[in-house]
C-alpha cells in the first residue's frame, strides 16, 4: 500500500520537513501548496496583471492558488491539516473542510490551547495530532501496521 498525503496549513514553521524526513522509508508521496509567502500572496498578480485594490490582488492569488489546493486535495488520501499558534489560518480550516467533503482522511496538528476554537474541524478529522512526529507515527501505524516503540 502507498499513501498521497497533502500538507497544508501553517507555512513559518517546519512542520513540513519534519513529517516528510521522518516518514523516510514509507510509502509515502508528499505534496502541498507553494509555502513560499511571498509567491503564493502575489502570483496572481505577477502571471494576470496588477490590480489596483488590495482586495483583488488578493483575490486573483486565492484564486490561481486553488487550483494548485483542490488539485492536491483531491489526489490525497490523507490531508494532513496544520493551525499554528502564530496566523488564524482561515484557508487551513477552509481546506480541511474541502477535504472532508470530499470523503478524505483528514489529520489534523494543532496545539492544545487550540482545542476550542477548532472543535467544529477536530469533530470532522479522523486523527487530531499535536506533533508532527505523531503524524508519521499515524501514517507508519497506517502502512505497516507497527505501533511506535
Amino acid at each position: 500500500m502507498a499513501l498521497k498525503v497533502y500538507l497544508s496549513g501553517e507555512i513559518h514553521t517546519d512542520w513540513r520537513e519534519q513529517i516528510i524526513d521522518g516518514a523516510q522509508g514509507l510509502e509515502v508521496s508528499f505534496s502541498a501548496p507553494v509555502t513560499d509567502h511571498d509567491a503564493s500572496d502575489d502570483c496572481g498578480v505577477a502571471i494576470l496583471g496588477p490590480e489596483e485594490k488590495k482586495y483583488w490582488h488578493d483575490h486573483k492569488g486565492a484564486m490561481v492558488n486553488a487550483i494548485r489546493t483542490r488539485k492536491g486535495i483531491s489526489d490525497a488520501d490523507v490531508v494532513v491539516v496544520r493551525f499554528g499558534d502564530k496566523y488564524k489560518q482561515w484557508n487551513a480550516a477552509f481546506d480541511a473542510g474541502y477535504a472532508a467533503a470530499l470523503g478524505k482522511s483528514v489529520i489534523v496538528l494543532s496545539p492544545p490551547e487550540h482545542q476550542h476554537a477548532l472543535k467544529e474541524v477536530h469533530a470532522a478529522a479522523l486523527a487530531v495530532a499535536e506533533e508532527p512526529r505523531q503524524v508519521v507515527e499515524i501514517l507508519r501505524y497506517v502502512l505497516t501496521g507497527t505501533l511506535p516503540g
